[in-house]
Parts: structure tokens; C-alpha cells; sequence
């Protein structure tokens, strides 16, 4: 460190070395200085690079499953473990379900009401879907309760991807309405309910249930992000409630008359429906449409949930 006289050194420092790159993600893996050359080598220098920056896009992927894996699975923990989440969630949609075709059956007397299944199956359409959506609205539910207790600020400390929580609530939300329509699907079957689809029909119709229940879960966690308080339930619910009722929910959309018709030719939900109870019957009607609606809700709710948690990190949450 201290010279030794004129030009000679004491040599506990090492020569130079050659250049390195800051970001190892940025290194073309020989880094010397040299003169441009004119394409000659330039492909070889650059590919060691590129295996770098894979490398980092994976260490990115497997931090994301990573956050989303250890979400979900907190949040399946406090569902199952936790009456006053597990009842709700089971009882809600069985109480609309044995409420409506117990009470309700006379309504297949009706003239015009042709739906070939019966009143069981017309009926047990709107539960799948009220079922996934609502589980979705429940996870909101425990988003907020996670802010309160001050889980979420560790959690996003923990966390750097924010894209891996929002996955891992979406994943919980997916389990507990499973969870939920096995229950459901039991119980219908128990009631002799009839099914008209096939293997294809029936997937299909699940498959609907499944991506309005990651649409659900999606919203609800924007609201629960902006809100952060257990009081945000109501707005999270109100606006799916209103859109599920204000469908053809009794009857088929052609026996609503007034302005109930009216506003459910024009609620995204009515097509949900038409398409469900079309593919548990065996003819399919509307199912691209449904499918492109449910797709679009969750397009334009992922950016909604994620803008949400940011704009909490900015508010002090994290």
C-alpha cells in the first residue's frame, strides 16, 4: 500500500485485471477493452450474455412462484383452519342453491320456461358462478384483514415481485372456490340433478366457474389494496351482487320483461349464464362470447390489482 521509492510499488495490491461489467446480466463474457470489430466476432461475444440474462429471467420466475406458492398456501392454512371463513364460503352458495330449487321449482310450470334439464340444473348454473365470483370476493376479504394485522407490510417486504402475491391470492382464491363447488356439485347431485353435456360440455362449464373465479379474486384484491380496511368488504361485494341478480337468474332471459330485461341484455354476466346452462344441457350457445368476456375481465383486473398494490407501497403499506 505504501510505495517503496520512485516507481516501485509494495505490491499487496494485485495488478490490474481485465474490465468487468457492473451488471453481470450485461456481460458479454470477455470484456477486455478492444477496437470494434466489423461483425466478425460480435455474435460470440454476445450470446454469453444472453445465458446470463436467461438465468436472471428465471431467478425472476422462480422468485415470483416462490411469493405466489407461499401466499397461497398461508391463505388455504386460514381458510381451512378457520370457521368463520370456511362456513360462510360453503353455507352462502347452499342456501341459494337448496332456497331456490326447493322453493322455487313451480317455476319450470311456467309457460315458455324450456329449459330441457329442469329446474335443478337451470339453477345450479347460477350457484357455479355466484360460487366462483364470490370466492374471489372473500380472498379480498382476507387482503384487507391482512393489511389491518400488518401482515401485507412484511409481505411486500419479503417479497420484491409484487406480481407473485397478487398469483398467490388469485391461486388461494381458485382453491377455495373448488373447495366450495365440490361441495355444491355433491349436494346437486344428491337433488337428482340432471346433465345433458358431455366430458367436453362439462369441462367447459368448470372452466367458466375457474376464470371468473381468478376474475373475482382479482377485483376484489384492487379494492382490498386501495382501501385496506375490513369496511371495504361491501364495495368489494355490492357491485358483483348486483351484477348477478340483475341476470336472468329465475328464468330464462326471454321471460324477463320491463326494464329488468333490459338491463340484463346488456350485463356481461347474462352471457356467462346463457353459455353455462347451454353447456350443461348439451347445446353450447354463447360460449365464446363468455369466454371472451371472462378474458377480458381478467386482462383488465390484473392491472387493476397490481396498480393497487403499488399505489399501497406508496401510501406506506409496505
Amino acid at each position: 500500500m505504501v510505495p517503496l521509492g520512485c516507481n516501485h510499488q509494495s505490491r499487496l495490491v494485485s495488478d490490474r485485471s481485465g474490465a468487468v461489467a457492473r451488471d453481470s446480466a450485461l456481460a458479454l463474457g470477455d470484456d477486455r477493452a478492444r477496437v470494434r470489430g466489423w461483425g466478425g466476432n460480435e455474435p460470440d461475444r454476445v450470446r454469453p450474455g444472453d445465458a446470463r440474462a436467461r438465468g436472471k429471467a428465471g431467478a425472476d420466475v422462480k422468485e415470483v412462484l416462490d411469493a405466489a406458492k407461499a401466499v397461497a398456501w398461508r391463505q388455504a392454512h386460514t381458510f381451512f383452519t378457520n370457521p368463520s371463513f370456511l362456513l360462510p364460503s360453503l353455507l352462502f352458495p347452499l342456501f341459494f342453491f337448496t332456497a331456490f330449487v326447493g322453493g322455487l321449482a313451480r317455476i319450470r310450470q311456467v309457460p315458455g320456461f324450456d329449459f330441457p334439464l329442469g329446474y335443478t340444473a337451470f339453477q345450479f348454473v347460477f350457484v357455479l358462478l355466484q360460487s366462483a365470483a364470490f370466492s374471489g370476493v372473500f380472498t379480498g376479504f382476507g387482503i384487507a384483514r391482512d393489511f389491518e394485522s400488518g401482515f401485507m407490510r412484511r409481505l411486500m417486504l419479503a417479497a420484491p415481485k409484487r406480481s407473485g402475491i397478487v398469483l398467490g391470492y388469485a391461486v388461494a382464491g381458485l382453491i377455495r372456490w373448488l373447495t366450495v363447488i365440490t361441495v355444491v356439485t355433491g349436494v346437486a347431485f344428491l337433488a337428482r340433478m340432471k346433465i345433458g353435456g358431455d366430458g367436453v360440455d362439462l369441462f367447459g362449464l368448470y372452466a367458466l366457474g375457474f376464470l371468473l373465479s381468478i376474475a373475482g379474486t382479482l377485483w376484489s384484491t384492487g379494492v382490498a389494496t386501495r382501501l385496506r380496511t375490513q369496511q371495504a368488504f361491501p364495495v368489494m361485494q355490492m357491485p358483483v351482487f348486483i351484477l348477478l341478480f340483475f341476470a336472468p337468474v329465475y328464468v330464462p332471459l326471454d321471460l324477463l320483461q320491463g326494464w329488468i330485461h333490459a338491463v340484463a341484455s346488456v350485463n356481461p354476466i347474462t352471457a356467462l349464464m346463457e353459455a353455462g346452462r347451454g353447456l350443461i344441457s348439451g347445446r353450447p350457445e354463447l360460449t365464446l362470447a363468455a369466454f371472451a368476456i371472462v378474458s377480458g375481465l381478467i386482462a383488465g383486473f390484473v392491472l387493476w390489482a397490481i396498480r393497487g398494490l403499488r399505489r399501497a407501497e406508496a401510501a406506506g403499506a409496505a
